[in-house]
């Protein structure tokens, strides 16, 4: 069984093992929502944290939003487009 490398991010594309309904929350009238206390637990976010909230479309309409770590982000970003950067510079 592979290691996780704490410099990897865990959401790369074919990485992620389950997909579930961990919660249901309700939107105020000022568009404010809270996440369950239990879920900030166990992902570990605290006051001051930043997600990035990463929408998908389908047929011109927004069908989905996740919330990644704006760390993890970075770490996905590097690892498409650090790559990409290589080989343009090696030309």
């Amino acid at each position: 069984m592979a290691v996780k490398s704490e410099d990897k991010a865990c959401c790369l594309p074919g990485s992620m093992s389950t997909c579930r309904v961990e919660s249901i929350v309700s939107v105020d009238e000022r568009g404010q929502m809270v996440l369950p206390k239990d879920i900030r637990e166990r992902a570990k976010i605290r006051p001051g944290d930043k997600l990035a909230v990463v929408s998908m479309e389908k047929d011109g309409k927004i069908c989905c939003l996740s919330l990644i770590r704006v760390k993890e982000l970075e770490g996905m970003v590097k690892s498409v487009l650090g790559p990409v950067i290589d080989d343009i510079f090696k030309k």
